[in-house]
């Protein structure tokens, strides 16, 4: 390099900090390759130029030299692009946190709307067999006092004897127990179709939040790979690390 004038080596840095093409990085590289060019690339023209390049409304004063001058803004920018990184993650952050709550929320969602329709079903289940105990009671009662008709004429003194036994046995008269039994019947089939009509609705409500979840935890990068085993994948590595260490 000693057998390239001074002013030749002075004049391609010129050029290269004007075109662009020399960083102050390519400087400070330029600066540790040897003495010769620590003292070449510290010459305050250079870093005047890359001043007024990169920062153009800054005005350098002839008390603070523009090397001094641009690591001090360097220095400002790097903390501030620093600070806006960290403010980035930070709202990444609460953004996943977020979505991590709204998609605990609906699969809490879930497990109630689970949780009501099982709940429906039993409710349905026993109703159904209350019906059905109460159909064969009223059906037995028909059949009773359908059968008291032909004993009335033919053997009317057994009957009123009959009759007088079930009377004191059961404490009701047959038409108003009959009366009961059919109002009973038809409650049970109301409550029944009461039910049903709930859990279609509920049904619906868990269809639609499963859909919604589904929709939540969907990645377009990651199409087989849900958030939860995301997660989970990622507690796994955190053990591992903490294993290791």
């Amino acid at each position: 390099m000693s057998f390239f004038p001074e002013e030749l080596w002075r004049r391609i840095l010129e050029i290269g900090i004007e075109s662009r093409g020399l960083s102050c990085q390519d400087l400070c590289c330029v600066s540790i390759s040897c003495r010769w060019l620590h003292r070449l690339s510290s010459e305050d023209l250079f870093w005047k130029l890359l001043l007024s390049a990169d920062y153009p409304q800054t005005h350098p004063s002839s008390s603070t030299s523009s090397k001094s001058l641009y690591k001090l803004r360097f220095e400002r920018d790097n903390e501030w692009r620093i600070a806006a990184r960290k403010r980035a993650v930070l709202r990444k952050e609460r953004r996943i946190a977020a979505h991590r709550r709204a998609v605990l929320r609906k699969e809490s969602q879930i497990v109630e709307h689970s949780r009501k329709l099982r709940e429906i079903q039993t409710r349905v289940a026993q109703e159904t067999a209350t019906a059905t105990q109460t159909a064969q009671d009223l059906s037995n009662l028909l059949t009773a006092r359908q059968a008291f008709v032909p004993l009335n004429v033919w053997q009317p003194e057994v009957v009123r004897i009959m009759q007088n036994e079930m009377v004191e046995q059961s404490g009701v008269a047959a038409e108003c127990r009959i009366h009961a039994l059919e109002m009973e019947l038809n409650l049970c089939k109301q409550q029944i179709e009461g039910l049903e009509l709930f859990y279609k609705d509920e049904k619906r409500r868990l269809d639609t939040a499963k859909e919604e979840l589904t929709s939540m935890k969907y990645h377009p990068m990651e199409q087989h790979k849900t958030i939860s085993q995301r997660d989970s994948k990622h507690v796994k590595r955190k053990k591992l690390k903490v294993g290791n260490s």
